[in-house]
């Protein structure tokens, strides 16, 4: 399968796939086995829906041509190896961002975060957190730190499929002070006030697992999740 090129399209459209255009194969068992993988990426792969179909009305009697990696005929391997590459090279981004007392009542802040997964949203939240913060860095600090916990989550979950990010995975901040914090030891002096269960953030950091930058507040897609947005910046979102 290492051997297979990649392909535009999961079936040519000369393709003429028929049971008397060549013979069956021996192992019939790994056909099947994969035809079988290739109906769960269906699920999220709605474009190779018809180019699937086909070739499972061969599961009776897989034929050599349409195994066979051509330009003429629909190859199950090439197509298989192209939907495995192309999960390979999905990055994992996620933004991260908290409204400081948004409650009037309380004065408890809210965090929320967005999950990417090849430009694509997998997880997302928002948390009304269950204490009061002195600060708006505090309470935008504590919301990464939930932020980096799905990460984590997400990507033990990703290893369990089979599917690595393509780089590390960045969590986009719009405060500088929190970026600042999360990299730099030096400046934790000013946050001995934050709990310590967020400090794992910036060991995270440090274990290059993962980086976390600065994204203009105007670009914050978590910001969705904590405050009502204008018109033109919630189509932007």
């Amino acid at each position: 399968m290492d051997q297979a090129n990649g392909s535009p399209t999961p079936m040519v459209t000369s393709s003429i796939l028929s049971q008397h255009t060549s013979c069956a194969i021996g192992n019939a068992s790994e056909y099947r086995s994969i035809v079988g993988a290739l109906q769960y990426v269906v699920i999220t792969r709605p474009d190779i829906t018809f180019a699937v179909n086909k070739v499972c009305q061969f599961m009776h009697r897989p034929l050599i041509n349409i195994l066979k990696q051509s330009n003429e005929s629909f190859d199950t391997y090439k197509v298989l190896w192209t939907m495995v590459f192309s999960l390979l090279l999905l990055p994992l981004v996620g933004y991260s961002d908290a409204k400081w007392g948004t409650d009037v009542d309380d004065r408890r802040s809210t965090s929320g975060f967005c999950m990417f997964l090849g430009g694509n949203p997998v997880a997302w939240g928002l948390k009304k957190q269950q204490v009061v913060f002195r600060s708006t860095a505090e309470a935008k600090y504590r919301g990464l730190a939930h932020a980096v916990t799905e990460v984590i989550w997400l990507e033990s979950l990703l290893f369990e499929l089979y599917v690595s990010p393509s780089r590390k995975t960045t969590v986009w901040c719009d405060n500088f002070g929190v970026v600042a914090v999360s990299a730099n030891p030096v400046m934790h002096s000013k946050f001995k006030h934050v709990k310590l269960d967020s400090s794992f953030v910036r060991e995270k950091v440090a274990a290059r697992k993962l980086s976390i930058g600065h994204v203009p507040a105007q670009e914050q897609v978590a910001d969705v999740f904590i405050k009502p947005l204008t018109v033109p910046l919630f189509y932007k979102v």
